[in-house]
C-alpha cells in the first residue's frame, strides 16, 4: 500500500491550516523539512511549527533534518513532538549511535541519502532501521526537477531489501508528481513525499488519491 506524506515546504504559510484541513483525511503523515543554511543553501522551519502542528492535527509528523551535525538538533525536535526523525548519512560520523539515541526517546528514526550518495553507505545499518529516504533531487529547495538516475538507485535498494528479506520502507522526495510517482513506485518506493505536486494542484485531493491508487511491484 502506498503512503503519502504531503510536504509542508510547499504550502502557503499564511493559509497552512486551511491547506492541511482540505487533505488531512488522506495524508498518512505531514513531512517537514528543516534546513540550516549550511548543509543546504536555504532556511525553513523550526521546532515551533512541530509544536503548533501537533495541536492542530493528529497525523504523525515526519521531520527531515537537512542540517549539519544533526546530533545538535535532535533533542529540540524530539521535545517538540516529532514522530519520525530523519537525518542525512552524509551529515554525521556516527549514524548508528544517532539511530539508537532517537529510538531510545520513542521516536522512529530513518536515514536520508542525497541523490549521488552510494547505497554502500547503508552497509551494516539496514538491520538497525526500517525506513530509508532517497532524495530524488538535490535537497534545499522545493519544486526542483526530478533526477531520472535515482530510479536505478530505488530499484537497487528494493532488490537488496528483497534479497536480504528486509521489511524496508523506501521513501522518495523531490519532484514527485503525477508523472514521476508511477515511475518511483514501479522501482520499489512505497512512501511518496510530495509538496508542489500536491499543494500547487487545483485539486490536491485528487493528486493524493492518484498516488495511493498506485501498486507497489516487486522488482
Amino acid at each position: 500500500m502506498i503512503k503519502v506524506y504531503p510536504s509542508l515546504l510547499a504550502v502557503d504559510i499564511l493559509h497552512i491550516g486551511d491547506s492541511i484541513k482540505k487533505i488531512e483525511d488522506l495524508a498518512d503523515a505531514w513531512h517537514i523539512d528543516i534546513m540550516d543554511g549550511h548543509f543546504v543553501p536555504n532556511l525553513s522551519f523550526g521546532p515551533s511549527l512541530i509544536k503548533a502542528l501537533k495541536k492542530f492535527s493528529d497525523k504523525p509528523i515526519d521531520v527531515h533534518l537537512m542540517v549539519e551535525n544533526p546530533e545538535i538538533f535532535v533533542d529540540s525536535f524530539i521535545s517538540a513532538g516529532s514522530d519520525h526523525l530523519g537525518f542525512h548519512i552524509e551529515a554525521t560520523y556516527h549514524p548508528q549511535r544517532l539511530i539508537k539515541y532517537i529510538k531510545s526517546h520513542g521516536v522512529k528514526p530513518y536515514l536520508v541519502l542525497n541523490p549521488a550518495t552510494s547505497l554502500s553507505t547503508l552497509d551494516y545499518l539496514l538491520e538497525e532501521i526500517d525506513t530509508i529516504l532517497i532524495m530524488t533531487v538535490n535537497p534545499g529547495f522545493g519544486g526542483q526537477e526530478f533526477l531520472p538516475f535515482t530510479l536505478k538507485k530505488i530499484q537497487d535498494l528494493r532488490e537488496r531489501a528483497l534479497k536480504e528479506n528486509l521489511n524496508l520502507n523506501i521513501m522518495v522526495d523531490g519532484g514527485i508528481d503525477l508523472k514521476t510517482a508511477p515511475m518511483v513506485v514501479e522501482k520499489g518506493a512505497n512512501i511518496l513525499i510530495s509538496g508542489v505536486g500536491i499543494f500547487e494542484n487545483s485539486n490536491p485531493r485528487s493528486v493524493i488519491l492518484a498516488y495511493k491508487s498506485l501498486s507497489l511491484k516487486e522488482v
